[in-house]
């Protein structure tokens, strides 16, 4: 567009004008000229910012593909759809149970043609009570913290630890599991237009690949929508660098997203063995996915390396850590199935079934540390003669009566391994270790702490003891995780009992207008508050005790789907 300077006269068919038309023109040109220098400079200006504006404005507000909005993260990536293989794309004997009864289905709709599994909603008034809770907590984040890490309830702000959504990434697959069709198409939304990893910020491998991409996979395979693959698979990439960062197959515990850049704790230039070894079964389903072995690989390489070495100074019990640049443990450490070593036993057992049972190193080294444990770790306390597990101190291996909530995972692992052939003592030590748990939450808010100490003297009549500092309660999962596996291959109802208890202690203890929160200490009351809630609140306490308290024992069967150690089902292959 060409503006007239006031000097130059209008074109020849603008001069032959007659009548108004030529008369008013003349006026707006003597208007013009009688305006000061200034004003004539000014208003084309205005007026072509003015239309420009008018343009963007207009072009902003029309309607785009999604593809091309969802994909603009995923440029250098190269791979806007993932390359999945027929046998994997579509619902069959590899990825199992995606049917009917693999999911508590709806048997008159059944499975979508997109591969979807449809999920009918509560049973039952617990179930519903559940999903309430859920409902209440996806609420209070959405208001206050929608697309950041975390919810702090009571300030009613966020905390942001990767930057990823969070809790969204990590929690849909219960809203799936649960029905809720509102949050997942909320949480979907979210994924799909405003997830992206493209950002210079360290993350930790270990809680990024099980939270993040574990939800990811599940949500994948619980829905059919391959968008969940690309994002999975995008991630995926970008932590492969703690690997190649890595003078030996054990990666580094944290990576840059953004520059795939590895490096240790800024306190140690070593690994934990459980960030290590809680890789594989993630890596594992997204190689299976998308045909793409590398992912699988890479991991497994990290397994079969601490197999390859051994951990023979206890019988199979491993030190808590490990050196990435050397691939060697270090020495005289803590042995405990609690926090820095509990899920390496886990996917031991998880990878093997995983597999169809086909790798049985995993078995032998599993079956090993079992019994290496049952040996020196289980213990009975006095006066009720609970089953729980110590730990070993160093440097003399001495007995500590010290176990972590967390330990209660062990339960549910023990009685998985019992129902896929192992011996029938991991199924007494299961139902006894269940029972200690259940003695933990035994406080007067009814909430469990973060640790225990079991009792060890004949003259005291308590059973545990817990220590201030220990006293706190993050809303943990492990104990309710144990519940349901017992519930699940027993049938007996007292584990529904036990997980109700806990979940009413939750509603009574830890519930705010806004969401949830970790309590400061379980033995006081009233409670003080922590100020947030933890993704695996809504990922893996709600999940288990929505699937807890299914009666029927369909949803989500465990002949067909195993959990990822963030409460994530993935599918069993047959190799």
């Amino acid at each position: 567009m060409r503006l007239l300077r006031p000097t130059e006269t209008l074109p020849l068919y603008q001069q032959d004008l007659d009548g108004d038309h030529a008369r008013t023109i003349t006026r707006i040109r003597r208007l013009w000229r009688s305006m000061p220098r200034y004003i004539r400079t000014v208003l084309p200006l205005f007026c072509l910012a003015a239309f420009f504006a008018l343009v963007y404005a207009l072009g902003s507000s029309l309607p785009t593909e999604s593809i091309e909005t969802n994909e603009a993260d995923f440029q250098k990536f190269q791979r806007k759809e993932p390359n999945i293989p027929q046998d994997y794309a579509q619902p069959n004997e590899h990825v199992a149970g995606v049917d009917n009864s693999a999911a508590g289905v709806d048997e008159s709709n059944g499975k979508s043609e997109e591969g979807a599994i449809k999920f009918t909603g509560p049973k039952n008034d617990r179930q519903k009570a559940v999903a309430g809770a859920f409902k209440h907590a996806w609420d209070g984040y959405k208001k206050y913290a929608w697309g950041h890490d975390q919810l702090k309830p009571q300030t009613r702000t966020y905390s942001d630890w990767f930057d990823t959504g969070l809790t969204i990434t990590d929690a849909l697959d219960t809203a799936i599991i649960m029905g809720l069709e509102d949050e997942v198409r909320e949480g979907t939304e979210w994924i799909e237009k405003s997830l992206s990893f493209d950002k210079d910020r360290y993350v930790n491998l270990f809680e990024i690949t099980i939270r993040v991409m574990g939800g990811l996979l599940t949500s994948f395979h619980l829905t059919g929508n391959k968008m969940f693959v690309i994002r999975a698979e995008d991630l995926a990439d970008r932590l492969l660098g703690a690997f190649t960062g890595s003078k030996s197959p054990v990666p580094f515990s944290d990576v840059n997203l953004k520059t795939r850049a590895a490096r240790g704790p800024s306190w140690s230039s070593e690994s934990s063995l459980s960030e290590v070894s809680t890789l594989q079964m993630e890596f594992r389903d997204l190689s299976r996915i998308t045909g793409n072995a590398t992912f699988e690989k890479t991991a497994f390489k990290v397994s079969e390396h601490i197999h390859e070495i051994g951990c023979a100074a206890h019988d199979g019990l491993c030190e808590m850590f490990i050196n990435a640049n050397t691939g060697r443990f270090r020495e005289k450490t803590t042995i405990t199935f609690g926090a820095r070593a509990d899920s390496y036993y886990e996917y031991l057992l998880k990878q093997w079934v995983q597999t169809g049972k086909t790798i049985e190193w995993l078995a032998s080294d599993y079956q090993e540390a079992m019994a290496s444990m049952d040996k020196k770790m289980v213990r009975l306390s006095e006066p009720n003669k609970l089953l729980y597990v110590g730990e070993l101190l160093p440097p003399s291996d001495s007995f500590s009566p010290k176990m972590d909530h967390l330990v209660c995972f062990l339960s549910g692992t023990l009685g998985l391994g019992a129902k896929n052939g192992m011996p029938p003592r991991h199924m007494e030590i299961a139902e006894g270790l269940a029972a200690a748990c259940h003695a933990m939450y035994q406080t007067p808010t009814g909430l469990a702490p973060e640790i225990a100490y079991f009792n060890m003297n004949k003259e005291q009549q308590s059973d545990l003891s817990i220590k201030p500092l220990d006293a706190h309660c993050l809303l943990r999962p492990e104990a309710v995780e144990a519940w349901f596996y017992m519930y699940r291959f027993t049938g007996d109802k007292k584990y529904q009992d036990w997980g109700w208890e806990a979940f009413e202690a939750i509603e009574k203890y830890a519930k705010l207008d806004v969401g949830y929160s970790s309590v400061n200490s379980v033995k006081k009351i009233p409670v003080t508050y922590k100020n947030l809630m933890e993704s695996f609140f809504l990922a893996e306490t709600l999940k288990y005790l929505y699937l807890l308290f299914d009666d029927e024992k369909e949803l989500i069967p465990l002949d067909k789907w195993v959990f990822n150690t963030e409460g994530h089902p993935l599918p069993i292959y047959k190799n």
